[in-house]
């Protein structure tokens, strides 16, 4: 193994699906991946439709994406921000939004420089720091009665002359925790200092169980021209299959992000651009987003209410929940394997999910109606 690789586990959740494929229980539940059964936005499916019989679309070219998507992608991240993008001179698409975080990363860190991010996390993103060559340092999250809670103060004494990036993910995954207002006020001083990037996971931006929009780093007065935005038309537009995603940062920034694009890899999924074009731009996204939002807090919300009894921390918005096996006396391995076994229960341990993740289990709420949930806490009871 490369000296690149020895600090990069794996994310445990290929491992848990693949048992649970192989297992083929039409009664077990899939709570271990994040995918989601509801259905992308018609509008995206009709345009990958045509897109099919489309020349045009079977092509590396454009490398940096069809003007269409760099266009939505520009115009729906300078919506939330409250800022101006050009099309063409600061937006990029890419292959997925975690492609497009490997890009930002190798373009603005050197071998050694640190990038301050959360824990718990997902741990996809804590690897891609490392496989850049860069060092994760992690702020810790607190579990509280509201959900997770992270000091603004305590992110922003993280910041040092040693700091190339602050990653920013709300709401974070897997936690679910928010980016609110003080955290933004806290950090703008040391990123000034210490000339950093603000590296904002747009991904699950709308999806918030508070009824409040997005706070976007960018809409900062001090942070905005050191905001890089990663979208992904993955998770708010459940098109997880169609690989594509976008970054959107000031211009200078912005060419030598495309160039590692150009050279990692190369073009995103061609039928799929329009798709996720004509997605960010028909007159009722946001509203598709809200009434998706608003069946997985449903789901969120039958979760937490059959899982009382357990040490579940409440998500703000996202696509899964925490529990702490801790008080369980067990592993989270352990608790994944009784669950497995006993209550038909397909849930991912977080082993390198940052330092903290040896202590929870995830469960994934996108996938699984509520008419599925009904029976939850007699799975867990016959597991524990």
């Amino acid at each position: 193994m490369t000296s690149r690789l020895a600090h990069i586990p794996g994310i445990g959740v290929n491992l848990i699906g693949d048992r649970a494929d192989a297992a083929a229980d039409p009664t077990m539940l899939r709570l271990e991946n994040l995918d989601t059964d509801l259905r992308p936005p018609a509008v995206a499916l009709a345009a990958t439709h045509t897109a099919i019989d489309d020349d045009a679309a079977n092509s590396y070219l454009p490398f940096e994406g069809h003007l269409d998507l760099r266009t939505a992608a520009a115009t729906h991240a300078g919506r939330i921000s409250g800022r101006r993008y050009h099309p063409e001179r600061e937006c990029v698409s890419t292959a997925g939004g975690l492609n497009g975080v490997l890009n930002v990363l190798l373009a603005v860190t050197e071998p050694g420089d640190e990038v301050v991010i959360a824990d718990p996390v997902y741990a996809g993103l804590v690897n891609r720091i490392r496989l850049a060559g860069a060092v994760p340092v992690h702020v810790p999250a607190s579990p509280t009665e509201r959900g997770w809670r992270t000091d603004p103060e305590r992110l922003a004494a993280a910041i040092g002359p040693r700091t190339a990036a602050v990653l920013l993910m709300g709401p974070t995954m897997p936690t679910g925790a928010l980016i609110e207002p003080e955290h933004l006020d806290a950090i703008a001083e040391p990123v000034a200092a210490h000339d950093v990037w603000v590296l904002y996971d747009a991904a699950m931006e709308r999806i918030r169980f508070d009824g409040r929009p997005p706070l976007h780093p960018a809409s900062h007065p001090a942070l905005g021209e050191r905001t890089i935005t990663v979208g992904s038309a993955s998770k708010e537009l459940r098109m997880i299959g169609w690989r594509v995603g976008w970054v959107v940062a000031p211009a200078p920034v912005l060419a030598d992000i495309a160039l590692v694009g150009m050279t990692n890899v190369v073009c995103q999924v061609g039928i799929g651009q329009r798709a996720v074009a004509a997605a960010l731009s028909a007159p009722d996204a946001d509203a598709d987003v809200a009434a998706a939002t608003t069946s997985w807090r449903q789901r969120c919300e039958t979760i937490l209410d059959q899982l009382s009894e357990y040490p579940v921390i409440r998500p703000d918005g996202g696509w899964s929940l925490l529990i702490d096996t801790r008080p369980l006396g067990l592993t989270p391995a352990q608790a994944s394997d009784r669950l497995f076994e006993r209550g038909r229960v397909a849930a991912t341990p977080m082993d390198g999910w940052g330092p903290s993740g040896e202590h929870y289990l995830r469960l994934v709420f996108a996938n699984e109606p509520v008419e599925r949930l009904g029976d939850l806490r007699e799975r867990f009871a016959a597991a524990f």
